[in-house]
């Protein structure tokens, strides 16, 4: 990519758009031509007086007609994505970002007609359109394509799952082991495997909506799968843990899961085994067996816990015998309904977090009413604390989807079609017909990968 020699100061705001709050980090970096363009047109068009926590609100918002469209298109905008500041997301822009801005490009969506009626300059002409796909197409090849799949797909906004990832073999072992290991529970009873079953997609049992801990105690949300966790932007469906170490720490002194206890008494009770207190010293040398090493060793077995080699990937990879022209069929259906939005990159998902309901918000109040709404049920919002993060949770991955019912983050949703028509009504306010549904299952069923050789 050619650069001008101009350089900018860009701040990086890490996960800002996710809610996390900023974490700056500035740096002098070159700007390309081609995203000197895109920050042109999109400020240019209008766009980040929508799509902002904070947006600059008219004068004329306050007339009653009007005004409540405009608002209305604002409350939606800000749930889609924030683009604040433009520069900034156009240097570092996130695979799910990208993946919404090329959508709404190619669908015309953005912007929308009640905008364009009153600022007929905002849209966009197709030499602009051009321009930001132009922008999409390089940003993707040159940030996100691993080399995985053939050059043919290196534009696609899913990438295959690699076959594996470097990882200590001693730790992997012993971190099995303990994944295993029920006397990390108070009555040693559960254990990680308990509600991570690997033999039923890495998640609970299909008849669970949310899983039952020690003393049968029944926890707040759906168990999602441990299978290729470690690629997840953030664990726990509200984003509480920062990698697979942090996540695994939290269970053993959850009072619903594993008992009310702390990791000093865990830790006592597992090194009253000598010998599996001498392997983690051997492997841990001055530290032992102790909280952080038993989560690392946990960390370290479960990022072997990957699903390559679905027929999606196969295909990515350039075997175009690994899909029917049906299930090409259905990731057509998919990319067109707009799901491959915020379901892209490695995990076809697993990368943002967004509202359960960004155009239509009635999700909660149309649930079935025996169904107790608890502290889970606020997203994000419980780790951030912040009202904008209510009801916003991390995107599930589609690897592997169809061995993981129920689904949702409070396992309502029993079967792959009820969750494709639930997620178009909600997400994008559509009603899907029964043939594009159906569709849609046929690719995602496409995403089952291979599922390691695993044992107790």
């Amino acid at each position: 990519m050619k650069t001008k020699s101009k350089v900018i100061v860009i701040c990086t705001l890490a996960a800002a758009t996710l809610g996390f709050g900023i974490v700056s980090s500035c740096n002098s970096t070159p700007i390309s031509e081609v995203e000197e363009a895109v920050i042109g047109i999109l400020n240019q068009k209008g766009c980040i007086a929508c799509h902002s926590f904070n947006p600059e609100i008219p004068f004329y918002a306050k007339f009653p007609l009007i005004g409540k469209v405009i608002k209305e298109d604002m409350h939606k905008a800000a749930r889609f994505v924030t683009l604040d500041p433009i520069d900034t997301t156009v240097t570092s822009v996130d695979e799910v970002t990208l993946a919404k801005i090329e959508q709404s490009i190619i669908s015309g969506s953005m912007p929308p007609a009640s905008y364009t009626h009153v600022y007929w300059r905002s849209k966009i002409s197709k030499a602009e359109k051009q321009t930001v796909l132009a922008w999409v197409n390089d940003t993707r090849k040159n940030r996100f394509y691993d080399g995985i799949a053939s050059e043919e797909f290196a534009l696609e906004p899913i990438r295959p799952i690699p076959d594996s990832i470097p990882v200590n073999a001693e730790k992997t072992a012993l971190g099995k082991d303990m994944y295993n290991d029920t006397r990390i529970s108070l009555d040693n009873t559960v254990s990680c495997a308990t509600c991570h079953i690997l033999s039923e997609g890495g998640a609970d049992h299909a008849d669970e909506r949310t899983s039952e801990g020690i003393y049968g105690q029944k926890g707040g949300v759906n168990s999602p799968t441990v299978y290729n966790a470690v690629f997840q932007i953030r664990q726990f469906w509200n984003g509480r843990a920062a990698n697979l170490a942090e996540q695994a720490g939290q269970p053993p002194v959850n009072p619903v899961e594993m008992g009310e206890q702390t990791w000093e008494m865990i830790v006592g009770r597992l090194r009253e085994d000598k010998d599996l207190a001498a392997r983690f010293e051997k492997l841990y040398p001055g530290e032992g067996l102790t909280e952080a090493t038993v989560c690392d060793a946990i960390a370290e077995y479960e990022k072997t816990l990957l699903t390559p080699d679905s027929p999606f990937d196969r295909y990515l990879k350039g075997d175009k015998s690994a899909l029917t022209q049906e299930q090409l069929d259905g990731y057509k259906a998919f990319r067109e309904s707009d799901c491959a939005s915020c379901h892209s990159g490695i995990l076809v998902g697993g990368a943002s977090f967004e509202y359960l309901g960004i155009v239509d918000e009635s999700y909660f109040d149309s649930r079935d009413k025996s169904i107790e709404y608890v502290s889970d049920d606020d997203g994000l919002k419980g780790f951030t604390l912040k009202e904008r993060d209510l009801h916003r949770f991390k995107v599930p991955t589609l690897r592997n989807v169809a061995l993981t019912p129920p689904y949702f983050h409070d396992g309502t949703i029993q079967t792959l079609e009820e969750a494709t028509e639930a997620m178009m009504k909600y997400q994008t306010g559509t009603k899907a017909d029964a043939a594009t549904i159906a569709s849609i299952v046929t690719f995602l069923e496409t995403l089952n990968g291979e599922i390691p050789q695993v044992s107790p």
